[in-house]
């Protein structure tokens, strides 16, 4: 065996016949899903860097969460009960290929549909919550999400507990045509049942919370919170500067413009997120029990 054989050799002293030696020309091997790239500072993220809760550590960007990464951070342990798990959605204006669509959106999901609805407890206090998820068809609103989101209401209603939403939605399910468009109504119809109950409502903006969810849910609440940076808005900037022929503000669909103009009341972090929700609960069940003294 000859010590500089072959060049191309990274132990010297083998030849070509000796097993487990690799080609000096052979490209570098990364691992698929061990880097991520942020939307925010463009920079790549070892993803081991980041924990549970998918903050940037360079910029203090927010990644999206899925539905169950977003209850595993915001309840307390082993506390969430989930409602309605198995409700799926129909066909309703027989749209083309829409049962294959869905079961795609699943597979690549693991849920049945846009929103994850249950009881459970953040630090200590009961809460009705309803986490939609943008994994789901980009957390558009369908028929299963607006009655899901109906039912989660109604029996906070009932037992009196708070309602807190976390909206992430690219607008309602073009698939289900009107009968989407029809869940604003039924959703906002059911918040005013709860409202007038004098029980709290919480609504949490992440991003993108769009069309007919920006429109009814998501502006409904007695607190409105959101994430940094979340993307806030009806119609996008373009469609909104054709139809009314004026140049908007740079940047006045993010969350930072909507509070500094008062649509929302608050811009939470996703560290703080948790705590936040527990308190607004504990200073409305004090505020309750003022009332009925």
């Amino acid at each position: 065996m000859k010590l500089f054989k072959k060049k191309n050799y990274i132990i010297l002293g083998r030849s070509p016949e000796d097993e487990g030696v690799s080609d000096r020309n052979e490209e570098p091997v990364v691992p698929d899903g061990m880097w991520v790239k942020c939307s925010y500072c463009k920079k790549l993220i070892y993803k081991k860097e980041m924990n549970e809760l998918k903050i940037c550590p360079k910029c203090g960007g927010h990644f999206r969460l899925s539905a169950m990464e977003r209850i595993a951070v915001t309840c307390d342990e082993g506390s969430f009960i989930e409602y309605d798990k198995n409700m799926g959605a129909k066909n309703p204006m027989d749209y083309p290929n829409y049962e294959k669509v869905i079961e795609s959106a699943r597979a690549k999901s693991g849920i049945k549909d846009g929103v994850i609805s249950g009881r459970g407890k953040i630090n200590g206090e009961d809460a009705v919550i309803a986490v939609m998820d943008s994994n789901f068809m980009m957390g558009s609103m369908g028929s299963v999400v607006g009655e899901k989101v109906t039912r989660a209401i109604e029996r906070a209603t009932e037992m009196r507990l708070p309602v807190i939403i976390f909206t992430v939605s690219g607008g309602a399910r073009m698939q289900e045509g009107i009968i989407s468009l029809m869940q604003m109504a039924k959703t906002s119809a059911a918040l005013k049942k709860h409202s007038n109950e004098g029980l709290l409502y919480i609504s949490v903006i992440t991003d993108p919370t769009t069309g007919g969810v920006s429109a009814s849910f998501a502006s409904l609440g007695d607190i409105i919170i959101a994430e940094p940076r979340a993307l806030i808005g009806f119609a996008g900037q373009r469609v909104i500067e054709g139809t009314i022929n004026e140049k908007l503000p740079e940047g006045f669909q993010s969350a930072e413009f909507q509070l500094e103009h008062g649509f929302i009341d608050k811009i939470v972090k996703r560290t703080k997120m948790k705590d936040v929700l527990s308190n607004l609960i504990k200073l409305h069940k004090q505020k309750e029990a003022g009332f009925n003294e």
